[in-house]
């Protein structure tokens, strides 16, 4: 029986985003069929595997995104949020390889389900790229979303602060905007498709806060302290408002959390 470990090193190690995508949706069948030992007997890469396109750079250096709603502008949006679907399909799969043996089933189980959805979510905004003339990997894309796993790699505490409860976060703040602006354009299967994405992320959020409380707690430790000691520590950004503070609840993030990072 091949293990748990091994499936997700080789979709994570994929370098086709189609064939990620399916490798990813089968690996997650698989293990809730029960055909995927309990066992991690591969280490997961240090980096997952990319198609040669698009180009990844520096945040410095990505051009700016035009606001207004000019094909190219809304052709840029979509590629930006295709790509961070992309990224999260592997956050997710690093997250049940790299400390599934530790943190025991249920864990495997609930980051197995979101890299799932993430699949799900790029799946969805490539086929709406290519409604309109256009497909992931013809813009360039940020190519700094991969550090915050590579900053963790060491401690699923730190993973957990920093991915579902700071990036992941992050995206029910803007959201909603963006939703806004995407519903004003007239773009109705683009606002199912943010909607979609935005109930899925409460979910996702909800996981981590929720295995990181639990961490925390094994360790003796307050989770809201223990959270914003690892935030300081190893998220290179601000945590800045404005917040989705009802969403962030939801999710587990109550702003007791956040409240003085800011």
């Amino acid at each position: 029986m091949t293990s748990i470990a091994a499936a997700i090193s080789a979709a994570l190690l994929e370098t086709d985003p189609r064939a990620k995508v399916m490798r990813t949706r089968a690996l997650v069948r698989a293990w809730r069929k029960g055909d995927l030992a309990f066992v991690f007997d591969v280490a997961m890469p240090d980096a997952p595997g990319r198609p040669e396109r698009p180009e990844l750079l520096a945040p410095g250096r990505m051009p700016k995104r035009r606001r207004g709603g000019s094909d190219r502008g809304r052709a840029a949006l979509w590629h930006a949020l295709a790509h961070i679907e992309f990224v999260a399909i592997d956050l997710a799969l690093d997250m049940a390889g790299r400390f599934g043996a530790e943190m025991g089933e249920g864990f495997v189980s609930d980051f197995l389900s979101v890299a799932a959805d993430e699949a799900m979510h790029f799946a969805l905004i490539e086929r709406h790229l290519q409604a309109m003339g256009s497909h992931y990997g013809a813009l360039p894309a940020h190519g700094g979303l991969w550090e915050a796993a590579r900053d963790t790699a060491h401690d699923v505490a730190a993973r957990l602060a920093v991915v579902p409860m700071v990036l992941e976060a992050r995206g029910l703040d803007v959201t909603p905007a963006t939703l806004d602006r995407v519903r004003a354009a007239g773009d109705s299967r683009g606002a199912k498709i943010l909607s979609r994405i935005l109930d899925d992320e409460i979910v996702h959020v909800r996981f981590g806060s929720t295995h990181f409380t639990a961490v925390a707690s094994a360790r003796g430790e307050s989770p809201e302290s223990l959270w914003k000691i690892l935030v300081s520590s190893h998220f290179r950004g601000a945590v800045k408002p404005p917040f989705n503070d009802s969403a962030r609840l939801k999710a587990g993030l109550p702003r007791s959390f956040y409240a003085g990072l800011e």
